[in-house]
């Protein structure tokens, strides 16, 4: 029997040097830690909706400072130090820095409270269909509250969605009803029935003609305040998109996630 022996190029060898070098090291998971604060002074908000709520500008990432009381759930029901990206990878698109840290630093500012929980909910590119009750997202989100309340006080809801609904103009005429109920049936089953809820407004630099149902939807959030009570509305005007007419740049999203904080504690002050 012939033996057969393959040798590789020097060439070869060498591009399997480099390509194994310049593999993308895998970032050590976060550390699990304990609430630095006792459960009745714990506040948690959920954060619910979708990618402007992830976030998605990833251009500046790096040089973050950690706050030991801003604490974030993880999928596996741990609490770790809230950093960006906050939300799990989306396909190839990769998350970036969001709202939530931003609203949180805002809240510890103001005073009155020693630690701030964020449950990480949204999912980027979901519909309202997937968040009314029913849907795997509002059944994700309740099941992430529960887990969150072992150790703290569920205290808010920051909802920012709608982009998925005004990409039709049937969707974005019966989405005004349909969140009006989303949110009323999350107080039912959280057991909250005045649960403050802060709304948050789609970007203005939308393209109108991707998204004909925007203006629609962007009423429809308006609204909430007037529909339903102890819900609050952060607006998005002038705020600017990352060149994509889509999604908040990062300091789009770190002024959306301020507007987040005023409202929720106005609304805290009734």
């Amino acid at each position: 029997m012939k033996r057969i022996t393959c040798l590789l190029s020097p060439a070869r060898v060498l591009l399997g040097v480099l390509a194994t070098c310049c593999m993308p090291l895998q970032a050590e998971p976060p550390t699990p830690v304990a609430p630095p604060v006792k459960k009745q002074e714990f506040h948690v908000y959920l954060l619910m909706g979708q990618s402007n709520m992830c976030g998605r500008d990833t251009r500046e990432l790096a040089g973050q400072v950690d706050n030991p009381k801003v604490l974030a759930l993880g999928p596996d029901g741990k609490w770790v130090v809230a950093r960006d990206p906050m939300f799990p990878k989306a396909g190839r698109i990769e998350p970036g820095a969001g709202p939530g840290i931003p609203f949180a630093s805002r809240m510890l500012a103001a005073g009155g409270k020693a630690g701030i929980g964020l449950v990480p909910c949204a999912v980027g590119g979901t519909k309202l269909e997937r968040w009314v009750k029913g849907g795997d997202l509002y059944q994700n989100a309740l099941s992430q509250a529960r887990v969150a309340a072992k150790d703290g006080i569920i205290s808010g809801v920051l909802w920012h969605q709608g982009e998925s609904d005004s990409e039709k103009m049937e969707t974005a005429g019966t989405y005004e009803a349909r969140l009006k109920q989303m949110l009323t049936d999350l107080r039912a089953d959280l057991k909250q029935p005045e649960l403050p809820i802060v709304v948050g407004q789609i970007g203005d630099f939308m393209d109108e003609k991707k998204f004909p149902g925007a203006e629609t939807v962007r009423k429809a959030i308006r609204r909430m305040p007037q529909l339903l009570e102890h819900v609050g509305y952060a607006d998005s005007a002038r705020l600017k998109d990352k060149g994509d007419k889509l999604h908040f740049d990062t300091d789009g999203s770190k002024q959306l996630g301020e507007r987040f904080a005023k409202a929720m504690l106005e609304l805290e002050k009734k």
